[in-house]
């Protein structure tokens, strides 16, 4: 197995890339008022362009890294996703222990019975205990509203459509049944980005199973501003045991969690574009605001579902 090479960017490089995926080494992402732009990869001696200011985010002192870069270190004889796992782990223990709750902007892409849907842009605010979920939709489905508390409401989901279905009123719906999962990929039971974070340890953690793994990890990017470290993990050969082509992680360098997330599969033709599969994005993070119960009470806050 192929040993890390440190760098002044902190880049780890497993294996060399095929050819058709060398400009996939660096990338940048950005949001603006026509939405989330598809990834624009770079080779390495073009010019970045000129990026957003950051958007601030509150973090708790004890967190606070002064951006330091992330520890990607692969060891001898172990598998070249081993030292993402182990910052994913990190950054699960700082969720679990100084992240209380969050609200965002919640950016989201996916590809659905093999149709790439629009971006969809969600207010969203998220607390851990109990795991409670708010959504209120900016673009499509504009005004509608979405609710979940786990253990709360026989575990349903509490939904206010927009337009004229808002006059049918609050709909409880099974989170995993059909009418809550139509056009969406996963269950709102599912969203977040503690959720996120585990879901990657046990996805990455199946494929240590398997060598045909190529990784490599960029910490000079950035999304919407924010510096970031690239995670890219590019699997060359499909197999059914990988979940895509390429996946891409970005860790904020100060927070030092996740908040985009993409997977990209196997082009139709050898040399073509990966198509893009699935794509998430925590925007304006705004961290433990002090969130109460009140705040997920479909009928005693007045910040939501406005009939």
């Amino acid at each position: 197995m192929t040993q890390t090479r440190k760098s002044s960017r902190h880049s780890i490089v497993v294996r060399f890339a095929a050819a058709a995926l060398a400009a996939l080494v660096a990338g940048t992402i950005a949001c603006g008022q026509d939405g989330l732009s598809e990834p624009v990869y770079r080779v390495a001696n073009e010019t970045p362009a000129a990026e957003p200011a950051a958007t601030p985010a509150s973090l708790p002192a004890a967190a606070a890294t002064a951006n330091a870069p992330f520890d990607l270190t692969q060891q001898p004889n172990e598998h070249p996703l081993a030292p993402v796992i182990r910052t994913l782990k990190t950054s699960q223990e700082l969720i679990d222990q100084r992240i209380r709750d969050y609200s965002c902007e919640f950016i989201k892409r996916e590809r659905i019975d093999g149709q790439l849907g629009e971006y969809q842009h969600i207010l969203m605010r998220i607390a851990h205990e109990p795991f409670s979920v708010y959504m209120s939709f900016l673009q499509p489905f504009a005004g509608r509203e979405a609710l979940y508390v786990a253990g709360q409401n026989d575990n349903k989901l509490v939904v206010l459509e927009a337009g004229f279905k808002r006059y049918l009123g609050k709909l409880n719906l099974d989170p995993e049944g059909a009418v809550a999962m139509r056009g969406q990929k996963h269950p709102i039971t599912r969203v977040g980005i503690r959720n996120l974070t585990e879901e990657l340890i046990k996805l990455w953690e199946a494929e240590t199973q398997f060598a045909e793994c190529e990784v490599t990890a960029n910490a000079d990017t950035k999304v919407n501003g924010r510096l970031a470290t690239m995670v890219q993990v590019v699997h060359p050969v499909p197999r059914q045991n990988f979940r895509g082509h390429i996946q891409r992680l970005f860790l904020d360098n100060e927070l030092r969690i996740p908040i985009h997330y993409d997977v990209y599969l196997w082009p139709a033709q050898a040399g073509g574009e990966p198509p893009l599969d699935e794509s998430y994005t925590y925007k304006t993070l705004k961290i433990n605001n002090g969130l109460t119960a009140r705040d997920f009470d479909p009928n005693n806050n007045p910040d939501i579902f406005k009939q």
